[in-house]
């Protein structure tokens, strides 16, 4: 049978007959081209993979997340009656965690504006043709809009411009044009847009072209300032309270509208509903300890869809104050952006809530619900009906402290809504002042010193390591010969540092007194915010102010992290290394 053609080997011959040959000269080509299509085939695999995680990866939006955010995550370690005032830096609030790269505001791209200015200007940057040379200089030509911008884009190559408006002239001065533009820092650590008007002073050559011979200071081209159209300073009842709302970005520079709410009507007002925090052992604590109390009140105001009553009449603790004494009548508007929370929350000042209160809760039979326990969760008064809820604290401390609605299971429900709280916006265009000061082109270094130096069982080394000589040498391989440099400190003795002016062009606070004194913009704003009485420039207004410019620095060098072995909290509290 194994002879016979219907065999089993028979069958396999014309299979075998089509095969290739394995002759010897063959294998090298045939294993290389096998190996060609494996690799080819892992290739378009691994592709495969990524596309498909690229197209299903969502990664967490801090912003929209804010219990995660590095400030809520510290203070939340702290449920406990116990706050640790920093006083070399001051508290951080929401907008230090907006980061460039987590809005979806597109005008954060990169600008394409000098692209668009360079199709239209002049040939030469600095002078432009006239047609007539005796005539007056025309600051809404066309030509002379683009010579200013051009100049502008020149002379500021640290920033990145966004939006320019156009020109004004000046009265009884024909050659000069303000401007104002919207920009934003190289390399900005912070999503904030910034606001500038300068005056620029031109003049005519002899061969008949125009040219730029002075760009004012900081703010200077006034008549370019956009006057705010104003809003109703009353908030209707009508519609259900503010709950959070689209993200946005601080815009320093623009004019602040942070005149308080009003109810605009009886109806509106017996139609709200309402929460207010009333007593309690908050208030002349560090401002740490405020916020954290403040926000955990509209936070529940936020979860119960309740207008917040809030006292805007803050109480400035002694560490902070030239008295040394605790001093209340301090404005909220005075530290924090009221306009931004007015805008994206319901919130209502107390003295107006209780003068509408006055006149019409009798008349309307509006509800009062008294709280008087904070172990009273949020979530138990969700359906309460009553006009108004009055959660009112005693006079035993720890117990008195508003921030101890939001423990326990309350703290997986309430969100600290810290993202509506923002900086004052008057205090933050002293900082753009500052950082303007120097063209945004500098570095900064946070030097302790003070008490801490003073203290060597705790801080053995930091005395010397803050010494005129130790910071030149720790400098000298951070931060280049001849730059800006920013050193905000709490040395009340700014020559102390004056060797470094060998090496450096050294900044302090004190430098720009003129930003808030009787003179500034700031000065005749806060006074207007406080019926009349000027407004002192305090110790807290000054930590924030340095604070903030340190943090504009293009490089930061600080004391415990940089230029001392010693521990921020003392001996033996250095965080490990593992």
């Amino acid at each position: 049978m194994l002879g016979s053609g219907a065999g089993p080997i028979s069958g396999l011959r014309p299979l075998l007959s089509r095969t290739p040959s394995l002759r010897p000269d063959s294998l090298g080509h045939t294993a290389l081209h096998l190996i060609s299509n494996l690799c080819f085939a892992f290739f378009v695999l691994v592709v495969l993979v990524f596309t498909l995680l690229a197209a299903t990866y969502h990664p967490d939006d801090p912003l929209l997340h804010p219990s995660s955010s590095p400030l809520t995550s510290f203070l939340s370690s702290s449920s406990n009656a116990t706050f640790h005032s920093d006083l070399d830096s001051a508290v951080r609030t929401g907008e230090d965690f907006l980061q460039p790269n987590s809005t979806s505001d597109s005008s954060l791209e990169a600008p394409a504006i000098a692209i668009a200015i360079a199709d239209a200007s002049p040939t030469d940057a600095d002078v432009i043709p006239s047609e007539d040379c005796s005539a007056p200089i025309d600051c809404l030509h066309p030509d002379v809009h683009h010579l200013i911008m051009r100049v502008a884009i020149e002379r500021f190559p640290d920033l990145h411009f966004y939006r320019f408006g156009k020109p004004v002239p000046v009265p009884g001065f024909d050659s000069n044009c303000d401007i104002a533009w919207r920009f934003r820092p190289k390399d900005a650590k912070r999503a904030s847009f910034y606001k500038d008007y300068r005056r620029f002073v031109l003049s005519r050559n002899d061969n008949c072209t125009i040219s730029v011979t002075q760009i004012g200071e900081y703010h200077s081209g006034v008549l370019a300032r956009r006057k705010r159209k104003k809003q109703s300073s009353s908030q209707s009842q009508d519609q259900e309270p503010k709950v959070e709302q689209q993200l946005s970005v601080p815009e320093v520079g623009e004019a602040v509208n942070d005149t308080l709410p009003k109810v605009e009507s009886e109806s509106a007002f017996s139609r709200g509903k309402y929460l207010i925090y009333s007593g309690g052992g908050d208030r002349c604590k560090s401002m740490n300890h405020y916020l954290w109390s403040f926000l955990c009140s509209l936070g529940e105001a936020q979860y119960l869809n309740r207008t917040l009553v809030m006292d805007l009449s803050i109480c400035l603790s002694s560490t902070y104050t030239s008295t040394n004494q605790d001093e209340e009548g301090k404005d909220f508007r005075f530290y924090f952006d009221f306009e931004h929370l007015r805008d994206s929350a319901s919130v209502l000042d107390q003295k107006e809530f209780w003068n509408d209160w006055g006149q019409w809760q009798k008349k309307d039979k509006l509800g009062l619900y008294l709280v008087e326990d904070f172990r009273v969760t949020p979530m138990k008064l969700a359906d309460v009906k009553d006009t108004l809820i009055m959660r009112k604290f005693g006079n035993v401390e720890p117990d008195n402290y508003w921030y101890r609605v939001c423990e326990g299971e309350t703290e997986a429900v309430i969100q600290r809504p810290w993202h509506l709280l923002w900086k004052s916006r008057r205090l933050m265009d002293i900082v753009s002042a500052i950082a303007s000061g120097m063209n945004w082109d500098f570095d900064s270094v946070h030097i302790v010193r003070g008490d801490k130096a003073k203290n060597t069982q705790l801080w053995p080394n930091l005395a010397a390591d803050t010494s005129p000589d130790a910071l030149l040498s720790s400098l000298s391989d951070k931060i280049d010969n001849g730059r800006h440099l920013y050193i905000a400190t709490n040395e009340p003795d700014t020559a102390f540092f004056d060797p470094l002016k060998d090496k450096y062009n050294t900044h302090f606070l004190n430098d720009y007194k003129d930003l808030w004194n009787e003179k500034s913009e700031w000065y005749v704003e806060t006074m207007k915010l406080n019926n009349g009485v000027a407004v002192e420039f305090d110790g807290y207004m000054k930590v924030e102010v340095d604070t903030e410019v340190f943090l504009r620095g293009k490089k930061q060098i600080e004391t415990f992290n940089d230029l001392t072995k010693d521990c921020k909290d003392g001996i033996n509290t250095c965080p490990s290394s593992t």
